[in-house]
């Protein structure tokens, strides 16, 4: 299997998602916008996209940061749906799914940073690629915002503080506003890059200071992370799937795939 990353800062790192990718046998590529390397032309030759989060936001304008494109990465997220490919959002990125699709981010209730629990709702529950979650699963957070729903989509699981966790948004394509795949090293470069933010944000219901941080164990999720990897990675090509027109970013339907 071929997975590409888009990765938006390097202290946003793809952390378990790579580790699965290489205990897997499968081969990564990458678009590191953050040193300006370009984004795929076209969905040949990606089997999973999955895109990164970011400090940004799908309305961040070049101006604001010249490295991210959001208009440039939801047409590669729109054509990798249209193509059937799987793709994989993680906040940011589940943000850039939603808007691809045609449905504009919101912000969350509650800003979350830190280890809280997500529970599954009945779609989710359903959904045989969570087989392994049960009802409840403590996991990472670091947002403000959260993903748009289109007409179609499902939500797979919420948190306390935000009611649109992980969304389906079709056959093989999900947006995670939770992170599951932090481990002690990217928790560390996150830290790094947000001591003002997080001094600023003080004694929030859902915000953990850097000790809180730093004592959370990570391990169990990212093995819940790997076997929906697995099970996404297994499942069948989807052979119709929409994606929005609106904007130019894709074609509105696609035939079946040959």
């Amino acid at each position: 299997m071929k997975v590409h990353f888009v990765i938006h800062e390097s202290f946003e790192a793809p952390g378990a998602y790579e580790a699965w990718v290489r205990d897997r046998g499968h081969q990564a590529s990458y678009s590191r916008v953050y040193q300006y390397e370009p984004l795929p032309q076209s969905a040949d030759g990606i089997d999973l996209l999955v895109v990164m989060g970011g400090p940004q936001s799908p309305s961040t304008s070049l101006a604001e940061c010249p490295h991210f494109d959001a208009a440039a990465e939801c047409a590669l997220i729109a054509q990798c749906v249209a193509a059937g490919k799987a793709v994989v959002g993680v906040c940011l990125g589940a943000q850039l799914l939603g808007a691809a699709l045609g449905a504009p981010h919101e912000r969350s209730p509650h800003r979350e940073i830190g280890q809280f629990p997500i529970m599954l709702t009945a779609d989710g529950k359903a959904n045989d690629k969570f087989a392994d979650f049960g009802s409840s699963l403590p996991v990472d957070h670091w947002h403000g915002d959260m993903p748009g729903l289109t007409p179609d989509a499902k939500v797979i699981a919420f948190s306390e503080g935000c009611p649109r966790q992980i969304v389906d948004y079709g056959d093989r394509v999900y947006g995670f506003q939770c992170h599951m795949e932090f481990t002690p090293q990217v928790v560390e470069r996150l830290i790094a890059a947000s001591e003002r933010e997080l001094a600023a944000l003080g004694t929030q219901r859902f915000v953990q200071q850097p000790a809180a941080l730093r004592a959370n164990d990570h391990g169990a999720m990212n093995q819940k992370l790997f076997g929906f990897l697995d099970r996404l990675s297994a499942a069948p090509r989807a052979r119709c799937r929409r994606a929005s027109s609106a904007r130019g970013w894709g074609p509105s339907w696609c035939g079946p795939i040959r």
